[in-house]
């Protein structure tokens, strides 16, 4: 395998760092510096949903696993992308969107959606009101395999409702969601790779740093 690039596909972790409404805000602040302390460290504050980040079963599920005993096989494998950047404010990716990619899910089944929306409404209210994944959607994948959703909306459900369906299913199933994504427009290749490990800490998800790795077939 030869790497062509790497795609950072995260946002940046900071004090100004968009949140699902509810969740902790993320603080950092200094710790310590090289002039009093001879070091510099810093003090932060995370949910475990902060920034960038991956959900584990245990998020919807009490009796589900968690973060760090998940295979680490479902943070890497082969991806492909479903371009759904039509999509409008509260609308759902359906399965006529996703019907002709279905058939790949088997060989390519890490799947991210790229609807485009962090990219151009993050810091508005307009991002809280984002496309997401319907529950037929998600039930098509999971039959033809899928191990890992990515999406670039700060949930995969639909934010606001009273219904997780993608979340509930893909709990039930232990399978992982990767959210609050973005820079998907980076991706300029249909072979790659995608990496999204998680901290090791016993938990519902965690933040991560997702990369798309595109790579060209040895001859």
């Amino acid at each position: 395998m030869n790497i062509k690039q790497f795609d950072d596909l995260s946002l940046d972790l900071n004090d100004d760092t968009p949140i699902y409404p509810g969740d902790p805000e993320p603080h950092f602040e200094v710790a310590t510096t090289t002039e009093h302390d001879g070091y510099n460290l810093s003090s932060i504050q995370l949910g475990s949903q902060s920034g960038s980040h991956v959900d584990a079963p245990f998020h919807f599920r009490d009796e589900g696993t968690r973060v760090d005993d998940m295979p680490l096989d479902l943070f890497f494998g082969k991806a492909m992308l479903i371009d759904v950047t039509g999509k409008g404010e509260n609308e759902p990716i359906t399965l006529d969107d996703v019907a002709p990619y279905l058939e790949n899910v088997t060989t390519h089944p890490f799947v991210l959606f790229k609807t485009g929306w962090t990219d151009k409404y993050i810091h508005t209210e307009t991002y809280f009101k984002h496309p997401f994944v319907s529950g037929e959607v998600a039930e098509a994948l999971v039959a033809n395999g899928i191990k890992f959703l990515g999406i670039d909306t700060i949930n995969a459900d639909q934010t606001g409702g009273t219904e997780f369906p993608v979340h509930d299913l893909f709990s039930n199933r232990s399978l992982m969601i990767g959210e609050n994504w973005g820079h998907f427009d980076r991706i300029q290749s249909d072979n790659f790779y995608l990496a999204s490990f998680p901290i090791r800490w016993h938990c519902d998800g965690s933040p991560v740093r997702p990369v798309a790795i595109e790579v060209v077939d040895d001859d």
